[in-house]
């Protein structure tokens, strides 16, 4: 079982060391960011004159926002989508021949309209590249004018890791706090980077690379251990590829809350189907994950339908309740929405208006 649990994005993750601050969001109201049209640098409004299209690479996108800032934007996408601000239509799906496939994930709103092109290629680690790669094209909603691009891990790595601390403030038990992440890749390790930033912890790690693990952890202060010790936890939040269950009925504990972020396409799970239905269950958006996500095995199966799962906007938002009491099992199904993305993007745009990080041109 140990070698299914690989991380589900290639690479090691790159060492951040975070400040651990309040669980932003639990009690304190939101704060909502309208943010202004956005123009391009050098741009014009006249047809055919040059534009210069701002570049943001990988690094200046993680040293631009802090996991406690992705975890308000992430926070505040779901209530704009939730509440009909934001629109998302559904992502689309490309298969290659070898294996992977491409992702095209569009969202509109607050002034910005994006497209992500992203890959999934889970045999790449072995010839030394990324399982994630590709961009985000940033354009003008007003006029559709190209505003920028960005780096696709970076901001994918960004807006994981934050659903993941959402998830758990909303739907954790308020007394909550230790942490197991399983698969301690790129994914992993900013969703551990962005618990601890919402004050979870300490936590234990799991890889079946125990490097991976053990480098993780000590990034942290928490401890490297077994998947037994992990899914011990109060919040256990699995990263895996998806390509083998790691979660059984039996792991299932009161009071547990389990945010599942690998299974993001058809055929992938981290739990079993009966775990799945024995657990209350959320979700980022109904379609997109009982089609592609954790929740599929169990649709399929008979065993859960829409009436049983609550989407995570909606809980935010007011329009549903969360967990039931303190000895529900809570599961979230991950499956990655755009307005997340773009969530992010609009947090970049911000940084870079106010001086704060610097970013490359291409002109068009």
């Amino acid at each position: 079982m140990a070698a299914a649990i690989a991380a589900a994005s290639s690479g090691l993750a790159d060492p951040r060391v975070t400040s651990i601050w309040g669980r932003a969001g639990r009690c304190c109201p939101l704060r909502l960011m309208a943010a202004p049209r956005v123009p391009a640098a050098g741009a014009t409004s006249t047809f055919g004159r040059l534009t210069n299209l701002l570049v943001f690479p990988h690094d200046v996108v993680l040293r631009a926002i802090s996991p406690e800032d992705a975890i308000e934007r992430v926070r505040h996408g779901f209530v704009e989508f939730a509440g009909g601000i934001w629109s998302m239509p559904p992502k689309v799906y490309l298969q290659a021949p070898t294996g992977g496939d491409f992702r095209a994930m569009p969202a509109l709103g607050d002034g910005l309209a994006i497209l992500k092109w992203v890959t999934s290629f889970p045999d790449n680690p072995a010839a030394g590249l990324p399982v994630v790669m590709g961009m985000l094209a940033v354009s003008d909603a007003a006029d559709g004018r190209p505003l920028a691009l960005v780096d696709v891990r970076a901001v994918t790595a960004l807006r994981t890791g934050a659903v993941a601390a959402v998830a758990a403030q909303e739907l954790a038990r308020g007394d909550s706090h230790t942490v197991g992440i399983v698969g301690c890749g790129l994914h992993g390790a900013w969703s551990a980077r962005c618990l601890a930033a919402a004050e979870y912890g300490p936590g234990v790690c799991f890889d079946p690379d125990p490097d991976a693990a053990g480098l993780l952890a000590g990034e942290l202060g928490w401890e490297a251990g077994s998947l037994e010790d992990s899914l011990a936890c109060d919040v256990v939040t699995c990263v895996t590829p998806g390509a083998q269950a790691v979660v059984t009925e039996a792991d299932l504990r009161p009071g547990a809350h389990l945010n599942m972020l690998g299974a993001d396409g058809p055929g992938k799970a981290e739990a079993e189907p009966a775990a799945v239905a024995a657990c209350e269950l959320f979700c980022d958006e109904w379609e997109q994950a009982s089609h592609g996500g954790e929740l599929t095995g169990a649709v399929a199966a008979g065993l859960v339908g829409r009436d049983r799962v609550t989407q995570l906007g909606d809980v935010l938002t007011g329009a549903a309740p969360g967990r039931s009491s303190d000895a529900a099992t809570t599961l979230f199904d991950s499956t990655g929405l755009a307005i997340q993305d773009l969530s992010i993007c609009h947090a970049l745009l911000e940084a870079h208006r106010a001086g704060e990080i610097k970013a490359g041109t291409v002109t068009l």
